[in-house]
C-alpha cells in the first residue's frame, strides 16, 4: 500500500475496550478465530456472495498486519468480553480500493451473524471514530457500505454519519463493480456529539 494514500496521523492506535469488546491489533495467531468467522457466507455477503476459506483469511489476516506495521493504525480483532472469543473485526483502514477518494480513512465492521442485532457494530464503531479523531489526529472519516446493504447503512446513521453520495467502486479480480453509499463525518460533527 502507498503511504500516501492515508492522511498524515499525530500518534499510532494501540488497543481499545468499550463495555462489551476487546479490541486489540490482529496478530499472527489470530487465524483460527477469524477464519471460523469469516466462513459464515453471511459476513461476506456484501460484496463476495460467500463466505471467505482460510487461505483468504490467512491472506486477509496478513494485510491488516502489514497495514498496522505500515501506518500505526488499522482494524482492532473484535473479542466479545461475554463470550470470550473472536466475533469478527471493527477499525480504521484506508480504502485503497477507491483511488478517487484518496488520501482518506474510512471506518468499517464485519461480525458474526451469532451476534448481529446486538448493537456490537455501532460500539466498536464509535471507538474507533473517538480513536481517529482523538489520537490519530484525523480531520475526517469515512465509511463506505454497499448501496445494497441496509445493515451497514444503519450503522453509520447511528453513528452520526452522514451520506455525501452514491460511488461505484471499480471491479477487483474477487468482485465485478460495486454500488456504495459514501458516509462522512468530519471532526468538528464529532466534537458536537453528532455520534450520540
Amino acid at each position: 500500500m502507498d503511504p500516501g494514500a492515508a492522511p498524515p496521523v499525530a500518534a499510532p492506535l494501540g488497543a481499545v475496550d468499550t463495555e462489551r469488546l476487546h479490541l486489540r491489533p490482529f496478530a499472527d495467531d489470530d487465524l483460527d478465530g477469524l477464519a471460523a468467522v469469516f466462513a459464515e457466507p453471511a459476513v461476506w455477503r456484501f460484496p463476495y456472495g460467500r463466505g471467505l476459506d482460510r487461505a483468504e483469511t490467512r491472506h486477509f489476516l496478513d494485510a491488516q498486519i502489514q497495514h498496522w506495521d505500515l501506518l500505526g493504525f488499522g482494524c482492532w480483532l473484535a473479542e466479545s468480553v461475554e463470550l470470550e472469543r473472536t466475533v469478527g473485526y471493527v477499525g480504521l483502514s484506508v480504502p485503497a480500493f477507491l483511488p478517487e477518494i484518496l488520501p482518506a480513512v474510512e471506518v468499517g465492521w464485519r461480525f458474526d451473524p451469532a451476534v448481529w442485532g446486538r448493537g456490537l457494530a455501532s460500539e466498536g464503531a464509535r471507538a474507533a471514530l473517538a480513536e481517529g479523531f482523538a489520537t490519530l489526529g484525523l480531520q475526517q472519516i469515512c465509511s463506505l457500505p454497499q448501496s445494497a446493504n441496509p445493515r451497514s447503512v444503519r450503522v453509520c446513521e447511528r453513528i452520526g454519519m452522514h451520506l455525501d453520495r452514491t460511488i461505484t467502486c471499480p471491479a477487483t479480480d474477487r468482485r465485478g463493480a460495486v454500488d456504495a453509499h459514501l458516509y462522512v463525518l468530519d471532526a468538528a460533527g464529532w466534537a458536537r456529539g453528532l455520534h450520540r
